[in-house]
């Protein structure tokens, strides 16, 4: 059958045709392309078949190119190079093939959720340079992006209308106690957070404000003990039986060994998001880490 311009011809059969060439034999083809030889054998069989040649001569000794199957492996090794420079030339135009994405981040989304998103962008573009701020909390997430410091922020619902946002994940607040809390049932009540000295962080944080209005619904007022800014620090403590603390998740892991955790009496999340400034011109390698982010929840 001869090869018209309505034959398929397939770049898979394309590839075969230039490891055959390469290897010179079918069956180390196959193992080079992880196929089986029956599928690399067919797959030569029917190119010559539409072609209406002999690509190769088979032998004890291997496959070795015809004449004309060396001209037709030079094209189709050309074909591919130009495939491949369509596809290079494409990611050009898209900005995808160099640039820098600027990341703002509340710290414990920072450290749990951003570095397997990093680590999959990378392996994806790898011209591309990401660059990653961490802060203790929201507000300077957000003033990143209104200053254009950041085209991205991962921050927590609420935010002002000037953002566009992705919900990514929910975070529950939970309460830490130490090991020798000794709960009189499995639904702590909101008697049991006043056992032991409660360990927030210093005032301003945007997560204890939401926690404390969540608790003032149930009548329930929190008295800090202890004032301290580092999750790992508040999180020791409460392992070393000095007091309680009541923590986002995220914000609390690694949980030292010993140290119980519960829900709240009525549980409460945090909404944890993807932002940009609403009508930000992102450039293309931010839309492909914004496309990464929310595809990835």
């Amino acid at each position: 059958m001869g090869f018209d311009y309505q034959s398929q011809l397939k770049l898979s059969q394309l590839q075969v045709l230039i490891a055959v060439a390469d290897c010179g034999s079918f069956s180390e083809a196959a193992l080079q392309m992880q196929m089986s030889q029956s599928a690399v054998s067919y797959a030569i069989a029917t190119l010559e078949e539409e072609l209406g040649i002999l690509l190769f001569m088979r032998g004890r000794y291997g496959a070795h190119l015809t004449p004309v199957g060396e001209q037709i492996v030079d094209r189709a090794r050309q074909i591919l190079y130009l495939m491949a420079d369509i596809v290079k030339q494409a990611n050009l135009a898209k900005g995808l093939e160099g640039g820098l994405v600027r990341i703002s981040a509340f710290r414990s989304a920072g450290t749990h959720i951003l570095p397997r998103i990093i680590a999959q962008f990378c392996q994806r573009y790898p011209a591309i340079a990401v660059s990653i701020a961490e802060y203790d909390d929201r507000a300077d997430v957000e003033d990143d992006l209104r200053k254009g410091r950041a085209d991205i922020g991962i921050t927590y619902l609420p935010t002002s209308h000037e953002f566009e946002t992705w919900e990514l994940m929910h975070d529950e607040f939970v309460v830490l106690f130490p090991p020798s809390f000794e709960p009189k049932s499995t639904q702590l009540s909101w008697e049991d957070l006043k056992v032991y000295p409660l360990i927030v962080p210093p005032d301003g944080c945007d997560c204890d404000t939401m926690m404390y209005a969540h608790c003032a619904k149930y009548g329930v007022t929190l008295q800090a003990a202890y004032k301290i800014r580092s999750d790992t620090t508040i999180v020791n403590m409460v392992a070393q039986g000095l007091g309680t603390a009541i923590s986002p998740r995220l914000a609390a892991e690694p949980i030292p060994e010993g140290v119980q955790v519960f829900s709240l009496p009525v549980p409460f999340f945090r909404t944890i998001s993807a932002a940009i400034l609403a009508d930000a011109l992102l450039t293309p390698a931010g839309f492909a880490l914004l496309d990464l982010l929310k595809s990835s929840w």
